[in-house]
């Protein structure tokens, strides 16, 4: 259901999330692109498929204001009493927010890979 090919790429990440139309306990970001994201509950949720939800995300990596994004729900998975939720990202208040820092984490990423690669000089055998 929710495996189709995304056209931007997915940021492993990690967050809370407060929006108490869904739950009164804060849930937790698993990943997040321009698009959309993923986040769990350690608890059942119930969630309208027509609603759309604004999510208060605090991530872990800003210090700043929580990024307030106006999101629709795409799937739900309960299992065990915790429920995963994913999400299709709308125009938003912190819409350039999340854009300035989809961007940071691409960058950091890139210098991540390009510290990693090794060059011809690094890979000689005696």
């Amino acid at each position: 259901m929710h495996s189709k090919k995304r056209k931007n790429i997915r940021f492993n990440d990690f967050g809370w999330i407060d929006c108490p139309e869904l739950c009164a306990v804060n849930g937790v970001l698993d990943d997040i692109s321009l698009d959309g994201c993923k986040i769990h509950y350690d608890a059942p949720v119930t969630i309208n498929a027509d609603d759309d939800y604004e999510l208060h995300i605090r991530l872990s990596r800003l210090s700043s204001e929580p990024l307030i994004l106006l999101c629709h729900p795409q799937w739900t998975n309960e299992d065990g009493g915790c429920t995963e939720i994913g999400f299709k990202i709308l125009h938003s208040p912190d819409t350039s927010r999340l854009e300035g820092y989809i961007k940071q984490l691409h960058a950091e990423k890139k210098s991540a890979e390009d510290e990693f690669i090794p060059s011809e000089e690094s890979c000689q055998f005696v």
